[in-house]
């Protein structure tokens, strides 16, 4: 895994606190929508070999392929979807949680859903889709942590 764009803020809180600031300047959620497709656009390009079963993320109504690497000390994800709005959702999460130590990924709760009004505007299936993603995010650093 060489191409990494993450992290851009050197916390997991001051990741939220500009996402949520950068959220804040949209005033309806049509505007949201597309800001979430456009950040989706910039996450980094996802080799085609690693679109098998074993990176798929199951628990998604779309097609979610997602690849762990690092230890402990930094954990870096690389994921991609077939759906815009899901990459969008994709890059948040990796916003926030790629290239941080596993400490840090479970010491740090998603409250950019809340804060940003997200939990509020997504569909069920993109809601658990988000869930399971943030899931195994959670549940790779806590194995990495032991």
């Amino acid at each position: 895994m060489t191409e990494t764009i993450f992290p851009l803020e050197s916390t997991a809180v001051e990741a939220q606190q500009a996402i949520k600031e950068e959220f804040a300047f949209f005033g309806d959620w049509s505007e949201r929508y597309q800001y979430l497709i456009d950040l989706g656009r910039k996450l980094p390009t996802f080799p085609d070999e690693w679109k098998t079963e074993q990176h798929r993320l199951l628990g998604c109504q779309s097609m979610v392929w997602i690849v762990p690497q690092g230890d402990a000390r930094r954990l870096d994800f690389r994921a991609v979807s077939d759906s815009a709005i899901v990459s969008g959702l994709i890059y948040l999460a990796l916003r926030v949680y790629s290239g941080r130590p596993a400490a840090e990924i479970l010491a740090t709760d998603p409250d950019y859903i809340a804060d940003i009004g997200l939990a509020k505007h997504l569909s069920p299936t993109r809601s658990n889709g988000l869930a399971a993603l943030l899931g195994f995010i959670r549940d790779t650093a806590q194995s990495q942590r032991g």
